[in-house]
């Protein structure tokens, strides 16, 4: 790179990217959380790309984030970028990446002026957009170009699946993780306990509609500005409304709360004058209308206020990145999210835990911790406890469970049951992605699996399946246990066997079996551990 380095993630991202080239999967996802340098990441595939002789065309759907791309790359690379959209064209120009507006290039008679090996590689930012029609139109018009989607979640609220644009996921860089190594600031959050009922509030492709919230919003926004008053003090906090009216009014009302509040919106004309005057400390307290949710950047907020619900877990991830970067010029130590009690009874909402929960009973359960909790929790602490928590319920799900096998004698162990003995959430909580991991599982996986002493039909898909027979692999190379010593030892009382060494499982084996197939005498299976 020619002016900033690279993070260690951000160069395992890249690598990992080119591989899934490499390998032949042309449509490739990165996933990285808001904050982590999507963009330093795609600049650096960008200038691999150039160097390789390829043209490059980077998509999105707004200016800013063409006009942020371009910026980057030029610092990062010192390759300067054409421009395609409205009058603006890169076909005379010699630089060998063009940044391009999706609804200027989607458009045939543009689109078709463009021969269908011009480009050699398409960055699409912000790529959970991907699956519109645009997208695709601009996406296919090019077969044979290399395809890298970049977003910080990779899911959409009409449900409609990524898997139908993208192959493959070449590399995830996820919350926690980037928490952990220190390139984002801790999470805490609380639930407010002010139940706002937004259970009349009608459907709009797939999310609640914006002037039904802001109706139903309305009449609690005093009462909202009283909670802020108690816990908001001393913080930089964003606001994300449905409406702009509904934006303006609860900036006035936190005025008369005693915030220092403003408020922008997409018609705002001094809204770069705003923004600055926000940044510097002129204001306490920022209210838009959606309107900051991509391409904003303001490191020193330290808390986010989302009284916009959505069933969109990346519109809610967009909204609360607006205050996960550091800033250690300003002491900022954490970020707080204000959770309210939204009362419907139709449709889940995206909550704190949705952030970093990937199990839908570890995230419920965090949230109901969180709401009896009535003050500030790390949401790492918080997502550990409800992990214990539906852990101990699943165990006792499991005892159930295994008394009825014993009785049927079962020779295979269930997926579930290894899962839990290996302790492996991972594969609890799994969810396929991509088209063929929706595919029930092939024979020969099915066949390998009861092999190995799984019981395969409980596993009803190939990406399931695949994730098992890898971790049996990894598990067979580190010396652990394998399914039919975890079936044998469990079914006589011992607990997470998944979690002993091969040897130490063989050796109590043996001891049984020389004691008459009981348990040898001074042992006690349930509290024993190797």
């Amino acid at each position: 790179m020619a002016g900033l380095q690279m993070r260690p993630y951000q160069t395992e991202a890249k690598e990992a990217i080119n591989a899934e080239w490499a390998a032949g999967h042309k449509r490739t996802l990165a996933v990285m959380p808001t904050g982590t340098g999507k963009t330093i990441v795609f600049a650096g595939v960008a200038e691999d790309q150039v160097r390789a002789g390829n043209r490059v065309l980077i998509l999105a759907h707004r200016g800013e984030l063409l006009e942020q791309a371009s910026d980057k790359i030029r610092k990062t690379t010192g390759l300067c970028s054409a421009v395609e959209k409205a009058d603006q064209s890169c076909l005379d120009s010699w630089y060998r990446i063009t940044v391009g507006s999706v609804q200027s290039l989607q458009r045939d008679k543009r689109l078709n002026q463009f021969a269908p090996d011009y480009f050699g590689s398409i960055i699409i930012d912000e790529a959970h957009h991907a699956i519109t029609d645009g997208y695709r139109r601009v996406i296919d018009h090019f077969p044979d170009a290399n395809v890298l989607g970049v977003t910080a979640t990779p899911d959409r609220g009409d449900m409609r699946n990524l898997g139908e644009v993208f192959d493959s996921l070449a590399y995830e860089y996820k919350l926690t993780q980037a928490i952990k190594d220190g390139f984002l600031c801790k999470i805490m959050a609380q639930t407010i306990p002010l139940k706002l009922d937004i259970s009349q509030v009608a459907m709009s492709g797939g999310d609640f509609a914006v002037q039904g919230i802001g109706t139903a919003l309305d009449p609690y926004l005093d009462q909202i500005a009283e909670q802020m008053e108690k816990v908001c003090a001393g913080r930089k906090t964003v606001v994300f409304l449905p409406l702009i009216k509904t934006s303006q009014k609860f900036r006035d009302i936190l005025n008369a709360h005693g915030f220092r509040a403003a408020e922008v919106n997409g018609e705002s004309d001094d809204r770069r004058e705003i923004l600055r005057d926000f940044d510097a400390g002129k204001y306490n307290v920022l209210c838009n209308s959606m309107l900051l949710t991509e391409g904003w950047d303001c490191p020193s907020v330290d808390c986010i206020v989302v009284l916009r619900p959505t069933k969109v877990r990346a519109l809610y991830s967009q909204m609360v990145g607006r205050g996960t970067r550091l800033c250690p010029e300003t002491g900022k130590k954490d970020l707080l999210i204000l959770d309210f009690l939204w009362l419907t009874e139709r449709h889940e909402l995206c909550r704190p835990a949705d952030l970093i929960c990937e199990d839908h009973a570890v995230s419920q359960k965090m949230t109901d911790n969180l709401a009896a909790a009535g003050c500030p929790e790390d949401i790492e602490q918080a997502v550990q406890s409800a992990s214990e928590d539906v852990v101990l319920q699943r165990e006792e799900a499991l005892a159930k469970q295994l008394s009825e096998m014993r009785k049927r004698k079962a020779k295979l162990v269930d997926p579930l049951q290894y899962e839990m003995s290996i302790q492996a959430e991972d594969l609890t909580g799994y969810v396929p992605s991509f088209g063929w991991e929706c595919e029930p599982a092939t024979p020969k996986q099915q066949e390998t699996l009861e092999k190995l002493g799984i019981l395969p039909d409980s596993v009803d898909n190939a990406g399931k399946a695949k994730m098992l027979l890898d971790r049996l692999d990894k598990r067979r190379q580190e010396g652990l246990t394998t399914p039919k010593q975890i079936r044998f030892l469990e079914g006589r009382g011992f607990q997470h066997v998944g979690t002993w060494p091969f040897e130490a499982a063989t050796k109590m084996i043996t001891r049984i079996s020389a004691s008459g197939w009981h348990i040898p005498n001074g042992i006690v299976p349930s509290e024993y551990k190797p």
